[in-house]
């Protein structure tokens, strides 16, 4: 029985087994039209609208608040099944489960209330936190001002993914005083101008482009803080990947399920060996059990980290926060190396027709260069090898 409302209103999800039908029924309606809306770069409203309605956007609010607190794994396999869709739609939601886990973590109960119940009732919450121009990554010239009851916001933002969609857009910016908040700014705020000028060749319809800041008032009531998030130990990181790593691990067995497919459905009449079928070809059997083999780690990587990760939201200390982030590590690893990996090989063993732009088959590798661009996987590895030969912690931010 679909749990997706119809009447306009989003449904409520109970549990975590719920969650994961309501995102497999969605997976379902997304994929047939991924090739297309990809093709075309068609924004997916229709398909966000679906997506609030069906009550995922919820699934992580407490239960003390009306929602159905799933685990960590749930929230990974949600993003994964969504993905395998659809790698741009997989990535969408990414930034507004980030932004609920910051409101858990530093909210105040009044803000928590009001913000989840708008999360519960179907809003959607997108991001500018990256800025283009800084010195570093983590530097943010954004400012957030005091105005009397209030604040004024000035800035502007780039890789704002789900800014375009949103309701409301938690935005990072520093204070007065230098530290560093999460606004979470209406998306209808006057002087808030959302730029469609994503134009990157993969994750096409993510629309993640420039948010723009003119002046901007925000209630004191809509500022969390944020940097107190890594400040201490907490698991707003590790959470944030795991989410990344779920993107890439569905992009990955979407091009897997896509390749065999494809060879099934094929003859490779120029190989003189006598074989007829690709699927009796011993080259593609062994590469095709070769990433059977990668894609199945990569996935047990994922739950396991997944795993970390709820231990480390339940009790947060330095060293299950840490074990969190290694194990978020290594599955973000795994995960980028096979989803470009699959992309790859199913054009390779599909041969020229699988680049044919009715296939659009070669979304899939996009999506994953694209996407696993987020953050250098080098340094998960340098950070990997540093904590179990060096037995140093990992440093807490959103990268690791």
């Amino acid at each position: 029985m679909t749990t997706i409302s119809h009447d306009g209103k989003a449904a409520v999800i109970k549990n975590d087994a719920e969650a994961l039908r309501t995102a497999e029924q969605l997976a379902a309606r997304f994929a047939p039209d991924a090739a297309e809306r990809d093709r075309v770069r068609r924004l997916p409203y229709a398909e966000l609208e679906l997506f609030s309605r069906s009550g995922l956007g919820g699934i992580t609010v407490p239960k003390a608040l009306g929602g159905a607190d799933v685990s960590s794994v749930t929230v990974a396999k949600v993003i994964a099944l969504l993905a395998r869709a659809d790698g741009s739609l997989g990535q969408i939601p990414q930034n507004h489960f980030y932004a609920l886990e910051v409101l858990r973590v530093n909210g105040s109960p009044a803000q928590q209330q009001r913000l989840y119940a708008e999360a519960l009732a179907g809003s959607r919450f997108g991001n500018a936190l990256a800025e283009l121009g800084t010195r570093t990554a983590a530097e943010r010239e954004t400012r957030l001002r005091r105005d009397g009851d209030g604040y004024r916001i000035s800035g502007r933002k780039f890789y704002c993914t789900g800014a375009l969609f949103a309701q409301r857009i938690p935005t990072a910016a520093v204070d007065d005083h230098g530290v560093l908040q999460l606004a979470f700014v209406p998306r209808d705020a006057q002087g808030l101008e959302v730029i469609d000028d994503w134009s990157g060749f993969g994750q096409r319809i993510t629309a993640s482009g420039t948010v723009a800041f003119h002046d901007v008032w925000v209630a004191a009531e809509d500022v969390v803080e944020f940097q107190a998030a890594f400040d201490r130990p907490t698991a707003v990181g590790p959470f944030a990947q795991l989410l990344h790593a779920a993107i890439d691990a569905g992009i990955a067995r979407a091009a897997f399920e896509d390749l065999l497919a494809f060879v099934r459905g094929r003859a490779r009449p120029w190989i003189d060996s006598g074989v007829d079928k690709a699927s009796d070809d011993p080259l593609t059997l062994s590469e095709i059990g070769r990433l059977s083999a990668r894609l199945h780690a990569a996935e047990t990587l994922l739950e396991i980290a997944g795993e970390r990760v709820d231990r480390a939201r339940a009790e947060p200390d330095a060293q299950s926060v840490a074990a969190a982030s290694i194990a978020v590590a290594e599955a973000r690893a795994i995960t980028t190396e096979i989803s470009l990996a699959a992309g790859s090989k199913l054009l390779e063993l599909g041969g020229a027709r699988a680049t044919l732009a009715e296939h659009n088959l070669d979304r899939h590798w996009r999506n994953a260069r694209t996407h696993t661009l987020h953050d250098p996987v080098r340094w998960k590895y340098h950070a990997v090898g540093d904590y179990y030969l060096n037995e140093r912690l990992p440093p807490r931010r959103g990268t690791i």
